[in-house]
C-alpha cells in the first residue's frame, strides 16, 4: 500500500470546518504517510492562523492566495505545492466524508489513473437535496456528456472529490474557471482508466454554500472554453456547416417536388397531408445520405476508422438516428403547418432546427463515438 499521499483542499471562509476536517482525515488516514495542503483564497476569517496552529500536531500546511480567486484554479496551484505522486482533491465543507478517502486511494493503488468519489453510481447519493437541485446537477452532467466526449464514461464528472496520479496532470495545460476542475482534468489530462467510488454527499452543517447563479454561468463558460481548447467547438461548427448543406438539400428538394414536381404542398387537406409528406420524406432521406457522407469525411474524420463494413454500419446507425430526427421534423412541421396554420416552408424550417439538434447530439454520442 502506497502511503505517500497529498490532499489538496481549496478553501474560502471555511474556518469552522477546518479542525473537524483535519481531525477526521487524521483518523481515516491512520497508518498512511500524508500531507494536507490548504489552498486558501485569502479568507481573512482566521483560517490561516488556525491551520498554522494545527500544523503543530497534524501534517497540514496552508498557502494563502492573496491575488487570485476561484476553487478550480486554487486546486491547480495546489498541485504545485503537493509533494506526493498521489493527489487527493476534496472540498473543506465536509460534504464529501473524509472516511471515503482510503477507498479512493485503494482504487489508485489497484491501477486506476483517476478515482472519483461519485454520487451517481450504486451506493452513492445526495442527502437532503431538493428535486430541483437534483435536476440541475443531472442536467449539468448531461451537458458535459453531450459536448465533452471524454467525460461520457464518467457518471459524475461534476464531482469535486477525486484522486489522481500526478502524471495525469503533469503535462496538461490546465486553465480552469469556476468550480469544476475534474472536467478540465478529464478533458486535458493524460489518463486511461478511471474508477468511480460511491459516496453519500451529506448536508453542510457549518459555513455557507458558494453555489449561486454566477457559478452556473461560469460552468457554461467553462464548457465552451473546453470545447474550444479540445477542438469540439470546431467539430460542432463543422456539423452545423454540413447541417446547413442538408437544409439546402432538404428544403430545396421539398420545394422542387411541391412547386415543380407535381406533389401537393403540406396543408390541412387530405391531398396536402399525403402528397406533401411523401415529398418531405423523399427530401429528408436524400439530405440524410448527403449529410452522412460529408460528416464521415469532414466533421468526424478523426473517428473515421475501419473499412467498408464499418462505413456501412455507421451509415445505418446514422440513418436510424436521423429517421427518428425525421419523425421529429415531420411531427413538428405538421404541428406548426396543420395545427397552428403556419406557412409550410417556415414550418419545415422549424422542424429542421429541432431535428438538427437531435441528430448532432445522438450521432456525436453514438455513430462516431470517441
Amino acid at each position: 500500500m502506497n502511503k505517500n499521499i497529498s490532499l489538496v483542499i481549496p478553501t474560502y471562509k471555511e474556518k469552522d470546518n477546518i479542525q473537524p476536517l483535519v481531525t477526521r482525515l487524521s483518523e481515516a488516514l491512520a497508518g498512511y504517510k500524508y500531507e494536507i495542503v490548504i489552498m486558501d483564497d485569502n479568507s481573512g476569517d482566521g483560517t490561516e492562523e488556525l491551520v498554522n496552529s494545527l500544523s503543530e500536531k497534524y501534517p497540514v500546511k496552508i498557502v494563502v492566495r492573496r491575488d487570485k480567486k476561484g476553487l478550480a484554479s486554487a486546486v491547480v496551484d495546489g498541485f504545485g505545492h503537493a509533494e506526493s505522486d498521489i493527489i487527493i482533491v476534496m472540498d473543506a465543507d465536509l460534504q464529501p466524508p473524509p472516511e471515503v478517502v482510503p477507498s479512493l486511494v485503494k482504487a489508485i493503488n489497484e491501477g486506476a489513473d483517476i478515482a472519483i468519489g461519485s454520487r451517481y453510481v450504486e451506493g452513492g447519493g445526495c442527502e437532503g437535496w431538493s428535486a430541483l437541485r437534483r435536476i440541475m446537477s443531472k442536467g449539468a452532467a448531461l451537458i458535459s456528456h453531450l459536448f465533452l466526449p471524454s467525460t461520457r464514461k464518467i457518471k459524475d464528472p461534476m464531482s469535486g472529490f477525486f484522486v489522481i496520479k500526478r502524471d495525469v496532470v503533469k503535462e496538461a495545460d490546465l486553465n480552469p474557471s469556476g468550480f469544476k476542475i475534474l472536467l478540465e482534468i478529464l478533458m486535458l489530462g493524460k489518463w486511461e482508466s478511471a474508477v468511480e467510488v460511491p459516496f453519500m454527499f451529506v448536508t453542510r452543517s457549518r459555513g455557507e454554500s458558494k453555489l449561486n447563479a454566477k457559478q452556473q454561468l461560469d460552468y457554461l463558460k467553462h464548457i465552451y472554453s473546453l470545447m474550444q481548447r479540445t477542438g469540439e467547438l470546431v467539430r460542432f461548427i463543422k456539423f452545423c456547416i454540413v447541417g446547413g448543406s442538408g437544409v439546402i438539400v432538404n428544403l430545396g428538394l421539398y420545394t422542387l417536388l411541391t412547386r415543380y414536381g407535381g406533389f401537393t404542398p403540406i396543408d390541412d387537406t387530405s391531398a396536402g397531408i399525403l402528397s406533401g409528406n411523401i415529398a418531405l420524406t423523399i427530401s429528408i432521406e436524400t439530405s440524410i445520405i448527403t449529410n452522412f457522407i460529408l460528416n464521415n469525411f469532414f466533421t468526424f474524420s478523426d473517428r473515421n476508422t475501419g473499412g467498408i463494413v464499418s462505413f456501412f454500419k455507421r451509415l445505418l446507425n446514422f440513418n436510424l438516428i436521423c429517421v427518428v430526427g425525421a419523425l421529429i421534423q415531420i411531427g413538428v412541421t405538421n404541428l406548426f403547418a396543420v395545427v397552428f396554420g403556419f406557412y409550410d416552408i417556415l414550418s419545415v424550417l422549424i422542424g429542421i432546427v429541432i431535428a438538427f439538434l437531435w441528430n448532432y447530439l445522438l450521432n456525436n454520442f453514438l455513430t462516431w463515438k470517441k
